[in-house]
């Protein structure tokens, strides 16, 4: 069966079989799910990742998968862009990244304030290192939280 919104109203108080209410769409369009307990509540918007990679940052730089990534840029030696298919609203996001070059020790940094084509809200930028120096690192992963424009 199938809910339709009807009106400028949400969908409140949809329940499961012992009668809980488990999931709540309001007027905003905000949807709201019950946790697996049913003591609180997460809003399914804030909790979902906006933007995410896994790059290969070696050689001819490529994403292996991704999602809302318009492109990767390599900007040199241990230094890529990359850029959102959908803006964030603010550079107030949160971004986490993390990788791997064969055998080697890597630090990881994102910088959200100084995208280097454009607005902020709209790329990071990525810089890898080893413990040493600046280096390409086979496997690079990043997740954006935030809200989208």
């Amino acid at each position: 069966m199938a809910l339709t919104k009807v009106g400028n109203g949400g969908i409140e108080n949809v329940t499961n079989s012992a009668n809980a209410t488990f999931l709540t769409i309001d007027a905003s369009e905000q949807i709201t799910v019950a946790s697996e307990g049913g003591a609180v509540t997460t809003s399914v918007q804030q909790g979902l990742a906006k933007c995410w990679v896994n790059l290969n940052g070696t050689g001819t730089i490529a994403t292996r998968d991704s999602f809302s990534v318009a492109s990767a840029v390599d900007n040199g030696t241990g230094a890529y862009t990359i850029n959102f298919s959908n803006a964030m609203n603010n550079s107030n996001y949160s971004s986490v990244a993390t990788g791997d070059g064969t055998g080697v020790a890597s630090i990881i940094g994102v910088d959200t304030s100084l995208g280097r084509s454009g607005s902020p809200t709209a790329n990071c930028v990525i810089s890898t290192k080893t413990t040493s120096a600046s280096a390409d690192l086979s496997y690079i992963y990043l997740n954006i939280h935030g809200d989208l424009a």
